[in-house]
């Protein structure tokens, strides 16, 4: 009995080892088990936070487009300044619901608006769930606006880039392309087929002459980015209203010049400064300055950063540490001005501080006696000209050819060109001819600090574009 009894009392202890070793065993999976349903509960709230942090991107983009949309640039500024936007000065919160309308969590967005020099606008996004209100994820992202000064060239007619032309940053036009240089970035147009004026063939919007895209002479592929076509096109219409509101702060800031003369001529200075005199007459052959009235005049840049003159510009000069649009239009008597450049316009420093914006309600011409090697640093738009050189040896030819040979050599010849920015011309660009004359080396490079650091005043789109996106 004895002997049997230690037998039971044996079993017991080992079925209560089993046991307890199970129970060990079903406890860790049990609690394993909730742990993971527990990690995927957050794991899922983690990503609902997410997504409804990117649900506040979009309603805000969506809140600017139906704010500024279709507005004029001073219309857009005002709504900054003072149309008590979402998120600027308080967080905007909202509530974020699912398809059938039962609210699942919120969002809350804080904004930096855009500085006056820029189109910037950063949105930060919080989203978290009602059931895991800790699950927070935070989206941080960038809107900008489009300006005219994001394309190395923008063009709004048939447009030819020779042999001997490199294109450093994103070219468009709005008619056909031929391009037979080299492009270091995508070419695009709004064309799919156009005919050339130059072959009288019909032609693909974006095309080359070199076979194969391979230009033996430059010893490199043509289109290095690519090209596309067709895309929407620019318009380029939309710029006087622009206009208008650039005169309105020159006349502000007391850099208004009314017409005068044959036009003004500015030398943009380092030290913060501008000279300025009134041209009375010019060579309308050559575009060169034959007298003044008057004397030179000195005005500090604006802080504006706007000096509008109503009648032709010759311009010139540098700056350092200075933003600056120079505007030649005419708003009241209905002439279509010129800028003219002879000399070099040039910054101090390349990082973004000193910005230049050239617009000529008709074009932007390169006078017959310009520099053999000419700069031009700075943002250039043409309205409704064009931006390029006249073909001065067939000027002379025709009928200011005997003046011209009694004078001067009508040969015209000139080494090199290079623009450090933007260019947007209304009609063709050119600035050198099948004949060889005008510059044989044109360098057409783009200034990337443009991109977001348009010139003062310079025209942008209203529709903000979503193009940096960042969690934090």
């Amino acid at each position: 009995m004895k002997f049997k009894s230690k037998l039971k009392g044996s079993a017991l202890v080992y079925a209560l080892v089993i046991m307890s070793a199970v129970l060990i065993v079903l406890s860790s999976m049990v609690q394993y088990i909730a742990s993971q349903i527990k990690y995927s509960s957050y794991q899922a709230s983690k990503e609902e936070s997410l997504q409804i942090a990117e649900g506040g991107v979009y309603f805000y983009r969506w809140y600017l487009a139906h704010e500024v949309e279709g507005k004029t640039a001073a219309q857009v500024k005002d709504f900054w300044e003072n149309g008590n936007p979402y998120g600027v000065s308080v967080p905007y919160e909202r509530e974020y619901t699912d398809p059938q309308g039962a609210g699942i969590g919120k969002f809350s967005i804080s904004v930096t608006p855009p500085d006056p020099d820029s189109t910037i606008v950063i949105v930060q996004s919080t989203g978290w769930t009602y059931k895991n209100p800790n699950s927070q994820r935070v989206v941080k992202v960038r809107f900008r606006r489009p300006s005219w000064s994001e394309f190395s060239v923008l063009a709004n007619a048939d447009i030819r880039f020779g042999d001997g032309t490199d294109v450093y940053g994103p070219l468009h036009s709005n008619g056909g392309i031929r391009f037979d240089g080299v492009a270091h970035n995508v070419v695009s147009s709004n064309k799919t087929t156009y005919v050339d004026p130059d072959t009288h063939i019909n032609r693909p919007g974006v095309w080359t002459a070199w076979p194969g895209e391979y230009n033996t002479n430059m010893g490199s592929n043509v289109f290095l980015a690519g090209k596309d076509f067709p895309v929407p096109e620019k318009d380029f219409s939309g710029v006087i209203a622009d206009l208008a509101l650039m005169k309105q702060a020159a006349n502000d800031s007391g850099t208004y010049f009314d017409d005068s003369g044959a036009g003004r001529h500015i030398i943009l200075k380092t030290d913060g400064n501008f000279d300025i005199r009134i041209v009375q007459n010019y060579d309308q052959c050559f575009n060169h300055i034959t007298s003044y009235s008057g004397a030179w005049q000195t005005y500090a840049i604006p802080d504006s950063g706007v000096i509008f003159a109503e009648d032709n510009v010759w311009l010139e000069g540098k700056v350092n540490g200075d933003k600056v649009t120079v505007v030649a239009a005419d708003l009241v008597g209905g002439g279509s001005p010129n800028v003219f450049i002879e000399h070099d316009i040039k910054y101090t420093n390349y990082d973004g501080s000193d910005i230049i914006g050239i617009i000529a309600e008709n074009d932007i011409e390169i006078i017959r006696d310009s520099e053999n090697d000419l700069r031009i640093d700075g943002a250039l738009i043409a309205q409704s000209g064009r931006v390029g050189r006249l073909h001065y040896q067939w000027y002379c030819k025709a009928w200011w050819w005997w003046i011209c040979t009694q004078v001067c050599s009508c040969n015209d010849h000139k080494n090199t060109i290079t623009t450090y920015g933007s260019m947007a011309t209304n009609k063709r660009y050119g600035f050198a001819y099948t004949d060889g004359t005008g510059y044989t080396n044109r360098n057409l490079i783009y200034d990337n600090n443009l991109l977001y650091y348009p010139p003062p005043y310079f025209p942008t789109g209203t529709e903000y574009s979503l193009d940096l996106w960042d969690e934090m």
